[in-house]
């Protein structure tokens, strides 16, 4: 999830190393190898690499992604056929997924950064100045768990079709989207929903753990509340499905039986 799965990158990995030893290697040692990675990789695909860097670096500032006109503002530039352009190269080198938000058409299509090398760069190496070669292995439980999180989000997004297959929807039309919703207690959000022509709705929570995922008191009653919410604001009739994509399944507790698909690491590959 630092290097994206690229092989290349892949085959720089130490085995006798722990993770924590690799990425402090890579990514923050005098002469890391992955340090100056991410400027040499944008020289050698794109002409304009500075136009590219602006539009990836803007990105990576919000999460869950922009829309053509919010980076049009935030980069102040004139929207025409050069932003098309590069925003199409980035998607089509797998840089960016550009999706659509439930409910919307074309105008409310969001673009997001996906390349999980880049991601890990922006966040964590971009800005780092400081010259300690043990950075990442210093970092705190909490940032590295959030990254965990929100990296493992990616790669599930990365691999939807895999989902669809475990799920045994591959031949029943559906379409796959996000929802994302601000009032003034509360924001909702929902990153993965497959809408399927036969009357359901997949609502997937994608959850990185080390072990088997626990559905606590607080976080099913958090779930029941946002798919309520969900089905008022939408006005769906179709059946919701709680769908948990994990890396090693869900603890069976008294709190699973809330759940209707469980798909778990391995099926993505």
């Amino acid at each position: 999830m630092a290097v994206g799965g690229t092989p290349f990158y892949l085959s720089m990995l130490r085995p006798g190393q722990s993770v924590d030893q690799n990425i402090d290697r890579l990514f923050f040692a005098e002469d890391a190898e992955l340090k100056a990675e991410y400027g040499f990789l944008f020289r050698s695909l794109f002409n304009d690499a500075l136009g590219y860097r602006r539009v990836i670096e803007t990105l990576a500032q919000k999460m869950k992604g922009m829309t053509r006109q919010e980076l049009v503002d935030e980069l102040k530039i004139t929207d025409n056929g050069r932003l098309t352009t590069i925003l199409d190269n980035l998607a089509n080198c797998d840089f960016i997924r550009k999706y659509s938000p439930f409910d919307k058409k074309k105008k409310g299509i969001l673009y997001q950064l996906t390349d999980l090398y880049t991601l890990f760069y922006l966040r964590f190496v971009n800005n780092y100045h400081g010259a300690n070669p043990n950075a990442w292995s210093g970092m705190s439980a909490g940032v590295k768990n959030a990254w965990l999180g929100y990296a493992f989000e990616q790669v599930c997004l990365c691999h939807v079709p895999q989902i669809r297959r475990a799920l045994g929807i591959s031949v029943i039309a559906n379409d796959v989207s996000s929802w994302h919703l601000r009032t003034d207690e509360q924001t909702v959000q929902i990153d993965l929903i497959i809408d399927r022509a036969d009357g359901i709705m997949n609502l997937c929570e994608m959850k990185y753990s080390n072990h088997s995922y626990e559905i606590t008191k607080d976080y099913a009653e958090h779930l029941r509340e946002r798919n309520g919410f969900f089905a008022d604001v939408t006005h769906t009739k179709k059946t919701l499905y709680l769908t948990m994509v994990t890396t090693f399944g869900v603890k069976r507790n008294k709190y699973y039986g809330m759940v209707q698909n469980e798909i778990v690491l391995d099926q993505l590959f």
